[in-house]
């Protein structure tokens, strides 16, 4: 009786040190994983511009953002019309070429995932991304996962908007709806756009 009540005892921590050790190697593992994503989008160059639309200044921040990097070709999904974009970046003397403006996006979702096949058969590995500060939360989280899953890194730049932060509810959802594009190729879109109506 004794020999069991010791055996079991000797079982039980036996399974409590394997899963401590076994917990230890999952966030070793996180750590050096992170920390290797950091150091791969601190030392890669980007080779793009993606602006989100949904608000003008965007646009008109990247055209002067675009002069600093005259190599760069530029994406701006779902934007302003498209005369006043490709007047923006007229003015701002950014060259027509670089410029490719797509409307098939309807929300910040699909900002990324209209385009996330183009820039990665392009062979673009790495962007900056334009939006809003106020939008930058709620598009890192998107970008991680859209873009993460053809392995494009990015560096956010964001646009001062003089507003709040979005409720971080919308990070949630929209990760979450990241995640679905995923698992599914659908993003949820028809939804989110029959409930803003």
């Amino acid at each position: 009786m004794w020999l069991r009540i010791d055996l079991n005892k000797k079982w039980h921590y036996r399974r409590l040190r394997i899963a401590r050790n076994l917990r230890a190697a999952v966030i070793i593992f996180a750590v050096f994983w992170l920390s290797y994503l950091q150091l791969k989008i601190a030392f890669q160059k980007p080779e793009a511009l993606l602006v989100l639309g949904g608000a003008i200044e965007r646009e008109v921040f990247a055209a002067k953002f675009a002069r600093e990097h005259p190599n760069l070709p530029i994406w701006v999904s779902s934007g302003t019309n498209p005369e006043f974009a490709e007047w923006v970046f007229e003015e701002a003397g950014i060259d027509r070429d670089r410029v490719h403006l797509d409307y098939r996006a309807v929300d910040t979702v699909t900002n990324f995932t209209t385009l996330v096949d183009e820039l990665h058969d392009r062979g673009i590995d790495s962007i900056y991304l334009i939006t809003s500060d106020d939008h930058m939360r709620r598009a890192r989280i998107i970008g991680e996962i859209v873009l993460g899953s053809r392995g494009i890194t990015f560096k956010p730049v964001a646009v001062p908007s003089g507003r709040e932060p979005e409720p971080v509810q919308k990070a949630i959802r929209d990760g979450a709806r990241s995640i679905l594009w995923l698992a599914t190729g659908y993003t949820g879109a028809n939804f989110s756009q029959a409930r803003i109506k």
